[in-house]
């Protein structure tokens, strides 16, 4: 229920169509305003092996999940992050890799133009540029990471991989402005993307967590027009392994790996419990902001 006695909304997962994987929030980064709080010395989610992640492709395989995504922290400073790759890839899953394109990808370039080269029609790097200004970008990123960010992203399109760009749209600009005003900057670049394509722009809402927000009630699906299906944990769970924890646990959320309401046991399969809509991430990413993170 809610503060105000209303019944509380939930969703059921249905089909578990991406199960992502987050390597550990260690990140050569520390952006201000990082929901997971990731950072050079943040390791309250450590490093994935590579035998624990296999055992996770194995069920979400029987499973038929379709897309396996990786995030972090930076997921390439996790060392079994190419063997990560290469497993799911083998495996025949679809595969999405959230980066900051920066030094900790770069030091694997020989490998990943291998595995562009074997597996490029079933991979893409999502790459996070906060704005289509540097100006903007490096407000969250920090001091000279706009060129780096932009490099990488170059290296990456040089060399054929399937290139898509995680984005914040601002609360003063709509989003046919944000859209054109990264349209320009492709175009600058020289990149193939479409900026027009939200899986090729992933333009997120701000989270700001300061900010106010209403509970979701059953009551909201009507009002607001949604499917409870459209959420992103109806299709979607979150491999993390907690600092100190002796094995990993399945999380509902991309958005909550902290929250013990969150956490769904050590299976994919028992993963299937209801999900209450009872964190802020809630109604301020997915069921008002209309977000997801899968591809």
């Amino acid at each position: 229920m809610t503060a105000k006695g209303e019944r509380r909304a939930h969703v059921e997962l249905g089909r578990l169509d991406t199960l992502w994987i987050n390597t550990g929030t260690l990140c050569n980064l520390a952006c201000k305003s990082c929901y997971i709080e990731s950072s050079p010395t943040n390791d309250a989610l450590v490093y994935l092996t590579l035998a624990e992640v296999d055992a996770y492709l194995d069920e979400a395989e029987a499973l038929g999940t379709r897309e396996i995504g990786f995030t972090g922290g930076e997921p390439f400073m996790n060392r079994d992050m190419i063997g990560m790759m290469r497993s799911a890839l083998a495996r025949g899953f679809e595969v999405l890799v959230l980066t900051n394109a920066m030094r900790p990808m770069r030091r694997f370039e020989e490998q990943l133009k291998a595995i562009v080269l074997e597996h490029g029609e079933r991979l893409t790097m999502r790459v996070s540029l906060d704005h289509y200004t540097k100006a903007v970008h490096e407000a969250e990123r920090g001091a000279r990471t706009w060129e780096k960010a932009v490099d990488g992203l170059k290296w990456l399109s040089d060399h054929g991989f399937r290139i898509a760009i995680a984005g914040r749209r601002l609360g003063k600009e709509s989003e046919a402005e944000a859209r054109h005003g990264y349209a320009r900057l492709f175009m600058e670049l020289g990149l193939r993307i479409e900026a027009a394509d939200p899986s090729r722009l992933v333009l997120f809402p701000e989270m700001d967590a300061s900010a106010d927000v209403p509970e979701i009630t059953e009551a909201c699906w009507g009002i607001l027009k949604l499917s409870p299906g459209a959420m992103m944990c109806a299709s979607s769970r979150m491999i993390v392994k907690r600092k100190g924890a002796e094995r990993p646990v399945v999380a509902a959320c991309t958005l909550l790996p902290y929250d013990d309401q969150f956490a769904m046991g050590e299976t994919l399969t028992g993963s299937r419990t209801k999900v209450m809509l009872n964190h802020p991430h809630c109604a301020r990413f997915c069921v008002l902001g209309g977000a997801s993170c899968s591809g």
